[in-house]
């Protein structure tokens, strides 16, 4: 009988080459840097908003980081989670005028079903030829337990990073994260690590929804803001009936068809001061932010080198998408009171 050694080190989930991806780096067992320093422009943002009784500091929240830094996985583990510094140095924050960066670093196994079934399928081909039977329904999710455990500890880990900043000065953290689920990984280990934190979604008195709408129906943007050619439609009831435009003009009277029938918007691309285009969605997530040409070209013009280049950035970043989310929050009719 080979042994798992023996027939696991062609394949491609094991063995010792190093991987690096966009976002991530690919090794086993070790914590790697990333190749230079991340670009600062976040693609995707969550807005949270802090209580107004906070007392959070820079220098606080990197002492409760270091408690809690990233680990590589260990024996068995399939995932260990921890805060890793943003600049691949030694420093867990990032502080530029009451504006803080930090990032969650989570390591993951690489260990695919379909190779787990490979050799469990090839461990109960050997006992049938040696026992004389197939063994039962037990014995295979055992004999599937026991080569999780053999291959675990030399599977690749997948390294990705959560980018989160914390704007001490408008009182909000910002979570670049796709998807809820990223988002919510980053909260919950930032509980644990500083006791408590109570930090609530934005939320505004005209809900996204009813003002995309409106937007739309009197064909005016609010002030500050032009619409752009992305837009969802959905019908309200039963059938949710959707349409989708993309790279299409929203003037005119297929649009107000639409919303005269009982059509609502649910996610609308704008754009700000033309310098920040972004699409809205109804739970007031930006999605696909861009920042536009001549943003980027004031800190390409000026920086010399990589760290300048993303001092730069992070200011160029979080000054204009600072005062966008202001002015986004102030055309939905400004915070929700009772929020």
């Amino acid at each position: 009988m080979r042994s798992f050694a023996e027939d696991s080190r062609d394949d491609c989930c094991f063995g010792p080459a190093l991987v690096e991806t966009r976002e991530a780096v690919v090794v086993p067992g070790i914590i790697a840097p990333f190749i230079g320093l991340p670009a600062m422009w976040f693609k995707n943002i969550f807005i949270y908003r802090l209580p107004a009784d906070h007392s959070i500091t820079a220098a606080t929240l990197e002492a409760k980081l270091a408690l809690k830094p990233l680990q590589p996985c260990s024996g068995l583990d399939k995932q260990s989670m921890g805060w890793v510094s943003c600049r691949q140095d030694d420093r867990l924050v990032h502080v530029l005028n009451q504006q803080i960066l930090f990032a969650l670093g989570v390591e993951q196994k690489l260990l695919p079903a379909t190779i787990i079934n490979r050799f469990a399928k090839e461990r109960v081909a050997d006992i049938e030829a040696q026992q004389g039977y197939k063994p039962g329904r037990r014995e295979l999710k055992e004999i599937k337990q026991a080569v999780t455990e053999e291959l675990l500890p030399r599977a690749f880990a997948l390294q990705r990073t959560t980018y989160a900043w914390l704007d001490l000065v408008n009182g909000r953290l910002i979570i670049e994260a796709a998807s809820a689920a990223r988002a919510d990984e980053l909260l919950g280990l930032l509980a644990k690590t500083m006791d408590d934190f109570p930090v609530k979604l934005l939320r505004a008195e005209l809900s996204p929804v009813a003002a995309m709408t409106d937007w739309l129906a009197a064909e005016l943007a609010p002030s500050g803001f032009s619409i752009d050619q992305e837009l969802e439609l959905r019908a309200a009831g039963d059938s949710r009936a959707t349409v989708r435009y993309a790279n299409h003009a929203l003037e005119g009277g297929e649009i107000l068809a639409h919303i005269a029938t009982g059509k609502r918007a649910t996610r609308l691309g704008l754009t700000w001061n033309d310098r920040i285009s972004f699409v809205l969605t109804e739970q007031l997530q930006i999605k696909r932010l861009d920042f536009l040409d001549i943003i980027k070209e004031e800190s390409g013009s000026m920086a010399e080198t990589d760290d300048e280049m993303f001092e730069l950035d992070f200011t160029l970043m979080t000054g204009e998408l600072a005062r966008m989310l202001s002015d986004l929050t102030a055309a939905l009719g400004g915070e929700l009171k009772s929020h």
